[in-house]
């Protein structure tokens, strides 16, 4: 789905732009804004945008450019979203493509050319790496590709690192902190040498231990309340 910005003063462009937008399916209208004091103010806020519509002449006065030169100030930052001219002045297309802009969509609007130009951002987007699905482990002999689904915990050991999967123990050389940074949302370290993941804990006891699987982790004393905290935020049940 693309998150869209429109910037243009006429109400029933800017409307009915935003309800072909909307009609692809393929585009969410973030925000629809008349000047270009609310599109800064929509860009301050932290609104994660994919593209911006803009109509080049904000101003009700002869030659204004106002949209354009926004459009430009836009393309000219690091992480711009990709821009569309969407205006009535054809004259201007060769300033918004030496801007950078994907498309130069001439009012008024069709659904037809409206489709297409949504078609072509999302053309130009960098496909999304998917998220990685297994963990590289080792043995003496070998690479071990491990589905992260079946990863019981990790172990510091000698210096070392090693994971407990439902398969068994491997080696894997990335550090325990290395481990924790990668899985924050997953673990959580119950002791110097060891972090559990929360979804397969089965247990806590009073003892200083939780059951993962068939192991019986450690839990240092001063580790205690937050293992415990975060055990108990993943689950329903107690008052």
């Amino acid at each position: 789905m693309i998150r869209a910005l429109i910037l243009d003063d006429e109400v029933p462009a800017r409307r009915y732009l935003g309800e072909l937008l909307s009609a692809t399916g393929k585009v969410e209208v973030a925000a629809a804004v008349a000047s270009v004091a609310e599109a800064d103010e929509t860009l301050a806020a932290g609104l994660a945008l994919d593209v911006a519509f803009v109509d080049v002449r904000l101003v009700d006065r002869r030659g204004d450019a106002s949209g354009l030169d926004w459009a430009r100030r836009l393309a000219a930052q690091p992480t711009a979203p990709q821009l569309v001219l969407a205006t009535a002045m054809a004259e201007h297309a060769v300033a918004a493509f030496d801007a950078g802009a994907v498309d130069y969509l001439l009012k008024p609007f069709t659904r037809a050319r409206v489709d297409t130009c949504v078609d072509r951002l999302l053309s130009r987007r960098p496909p999304r790496a998917e998220p990685p699905t297994r963990l590289v482990a080792r043995t003496a002999t070998s690479l071990v590709f491990l589905p992260l689904a079946g990863v019981l915990a990790f172990e510091a050991e000698d210096r070392l690192a090693y994971v407990h999967h439902v398969d068994g123990r491997y080696l894997v050389d990335l550090s325990l902190a290395a481990l924790e940074a990668r899985f924050a949302d997953r673990v959580v370290r119950t002791h110097r040498n060891w972090l559990v993941v929360l979804d397969h804990v089965r247990e806590l006891t009073r003892d200083g231990e939780v059951a993962v699987g068939g192991l019986a982790v450690p839990v240092s004393r001063d580790r205690a309340p937050a293992v415990r905290d975060a055990l108990v935020s993943r689950a329903v049940g107690r008052r």
